[in-house]
């Protein structure tokens, strides 16, 4: 048996990795640990103006990374994209899925075109960054690695208004376990990871930006129902997806991970 060191099995060295929706909070919070570990990172984001930030705060640690404004939810975009990280750096080998979006409207007032949104950036982006990222990495013959970012809505409700939000969730659980099926026998793992509350700007929990008197409120009640009576950190998110990103999960594919502090035993 090949047994490798711990710094051989964790680096991503030469490894390049997409992070949808990468330049904020969980997001970023996984491209500077995937960054860290040696892989070129490349920010996919609607928002320039925090992409290129994000990008700048990468290559000012030492770190190799680029950004491309993104569109996740239009499947010229996310081909732009991947064309723009191949010819870039020469191939693909890690695939975040983690941009999302969750307006908190209970289903008897949300309009249509709310619904299709979510729909078409929690949903339509995984499946149209997954079969393009996955040719690519199909076509390269070295395997690769598709992390999902679910949440624990995908198990358990946590609050009105979050219907649609839980059922994008509850769809891309059953997406990661069925392309799981389908990709491993070109060597490529996918897998999940399901957060529980993370302090993000998103949520405006850990940040300056004021938040809604509704978000205040379900941030209340959805920490004192955490055993660990806190909210995780993005960096929380980071580690377990580098650990799903390198070898250290070399034997792990259609699993989803649960980082949330406890929150499901309540």
């Amino acid at each position: 048996m090949n047994i490798k060191s711990l710094t051989e099995i964790i680096s991503l060295k030469n490894k390049t990795a997409i992070v949808t929706g990468g330049a904020l909070g969980i997001g970023f919070g996984i491209a500077y640990r995937l960054a860290e570990a040696g892989a070129n990172v490349v920010i996919v984001d609607i928002n320039e103006e925090k992409g290129n930030e994000a990008v700048s705060t990468l290559k000012s640690a030492g770190f190799i990374a680029s950004f491309i404004r993104t569109d996740v939810s239009n499947e010229t975009d996310v081909k732009n994209a991947v064309d723009f990280t191949v010819k870039t750096y020469k191939g693909i080998d890690v695939l975040i899925n983690n941009a999302g979006i969750y307006p908190t409207i209970p289903v008897m007032t949300m309009s249509t075109d709310i619904f299709e949104k979510i729909i078409a950036v929690n949903l339509k982006s995984v499946f149209f960054f997954t079969k393009t990222v996955a040719n690519v990495m199909i076509n390269q013959a070295r395997g690769g690695k598709i992390i999902n970012i679910t949440s624990v809505d995908a198990l358990h409700p946590s609050s009105v208004g979050l219907a649609v939000y839980d059922a994008t969730k509850h769809g891309l659980w059953g997406f990661t376990k069925n392309t799981a099926l389908e990709l491993a026998p070109h060597n490529i793992a996918v897998n999940a990871i399901a957060p529980g509350g993370i302090a993000t700007p998103g949520t405006g929990a850990g940040s300056d930006t004021p938040v809604s008197p509704q978000m205040e409120e379900i941030l209340k009640k959805f920490t004192a129902k955490i055993p660990m009576k806190r909210l995780g950190e993005s960096d929380e998110i980071g580690k377990v997806a580098l650990f799903l990103a390198s070898d250290l999960s070399s034997y792990m594919t259609g699993s989803q991970i649960v980082v949330d502090g406890g929150v499901l035993l309540s």
